[in-house]
């Protein structure tokens, strides 16, 4: 069932859920990364910062089509609090505005995502910028992917951000999310905390 976006709360009283989980819990990223799956799917990939604050990035990654700027992904990420001095470089690149996953795998890191929910979400009640992008109608509904990120190298994992994801109904849908990406059935994450996560960070762009 589509999840109704709140737009009555504000960043700074984010509260996000604690997730402990093993490396084995984990699934590398299936055979592409997100920016390269959109330029394999749509002949292009570009990536836009739409807010970066201390500890929360906004990003539209899109493919152009017929000339015009298409937005595949919404991402909305937020750091953890402490960042690992072993990953500083990279994390500079990513706060310039790079792409994330190719960033770090460019650094010689594996991407680990541990999936946290996999659902649907209708625009019609958040930021119309988003369809606007998407070049959607704001009643749309769009698949939906929270995930914990992580980097491991040489036997050692580095908690890196939780992420959400909103795909345009043409990159990827529902059901295609649960196939490459199974749900971390102990999460424990519910509706109402995606809805949140979602509503705090749109209203701080």
């Amino acid at each position: 069932m589509p999840i109704a976006l709140p737009r009555n709360m504000h960043l700074g009283k984010l509260l996000l859920p604690v997730f402990v989980a093993g490396l084995a819990a984990c699934a590398s990223e299936p055979q592409l990364l997100n920016s390269e799956r959109i330029e394999q799917r749509f002949g292009s990939f570009g990536i836009d910062v739409l807010l970066s604050e201390p500890g929360v990035r906004l990003s539209n990654l899109y493919s152009i089509e017929h000339g015009i700027p298409v937005c595949r992904t919404y991402a909305i990420v937020r750091f953890v609090d402490e960042l690992d001095g072993a990953i500083g470089a990279e994390h500079e690149q990513v706060l310039a505005g790079n792409s994330i996953g190719a960033t770090f795998k460019a650094g010689g890191w594996e991407v680990r995502k541990q999936t946290q929910f996999v659902g649907q979400v209708s625009l019609q009640h958040a930021d119309p910028s988003i369809a606007e992008a998407m070049r959607v109608e704001p009643a749309r509904d769009v698949a939906v992917h929270m995930y914990r990120f992580f980097l491991a190298r040489h036997g050692r994992r580095i908690d890196y951000a939780t992420i959400i994801e909103l795909h345009h109904p043409d990159y990827l849908t529902r059901a295609e999310l649960g196939r490459l990406f199974p749900v971390n059935t102990d999460a424990g994450v519910t509706i109402e905390q995606v809805q949140n996560l979602i509503g705090l960070s749109l209203d701080a762009a």
